[in-house]
């Protein structure tokens, strides 16, 4: 089984907990691990943050996830001037603001960026997924596996080669 969630959101800050909420109500009834789940909502959150701060001169913008075997991909999509990601590596420690991206890498398994000169910016997270013991996610997401006894991920007891998938008509290479 492979389960997506594509939105286009308005570029308004209302709409960050909208995605979080979706998304992490997916991922609870699966069973994901509540750790793994903090680190998508907050890697989540400052990927949309960034768009809606920076994405200038777009109305919106899309998110995709998809859960597949045992990853989580997100791809935050915008439609803005593009961005340069080999900005600074860190902000000055009296800076409010500049920690998103350190905050991504720090948590994502995998990060990706593609800037589009005038045609926006494609960030992909990537984390793998870990569950409760008994979690539905075990054998709705994990069914191959399990069946061939391989590549299981870790269960805890505290209770995706993915493809290139973008909004409708829209078509870059994220590898």
């Amino acid at each position: 089984m492979e389960a997506t969630i594509a939105l286009r959101l308005p570029r308004d800050a209302a709409s960050v907990p909208v995605i979080r909420q979706l998304l992490d109500a997916s991922l609870r009834a699966l069973g994901v691990v509540s750790q793994i789940r903090e680190d998508i909502q907050l890697m989540l959150s400052e990927a949309c943050s960034n768009v809606i701060q920076h994405a200038t001169p777009s109305d919106d913008y899309m998110v995709s996830t998809e859960l597949s075997r045992d990853r989580c991909v997100i791809k935050v999509v915008d439609a803005g001037d593009g961005f340069d990601f080999s900005g600074p590596a860190s902000p000055p420690p009296t800076s409010e603001h500049g920690r998103g991206l350190l905050i991504m890498r720090a948590l994502a398994d995998d990060i990706r960026f593609v800037s589009r000169k005038e045609k926006g910016s494609i960030v992909c997270l990537e984390k793998t997924l870990r569950f409760v013991k008994g979690a539905p996610g075990l054998s709705l997401l994990l069914s191959e596996e399990l069946q061939l006894q391989q590549g299981v991920p870790e269960i805890v007891r505290d209770g995706p080669d993915v493809g290139n998938h973008l909004p409708a008509g829209d078509h870059a290479d994220v590898k």
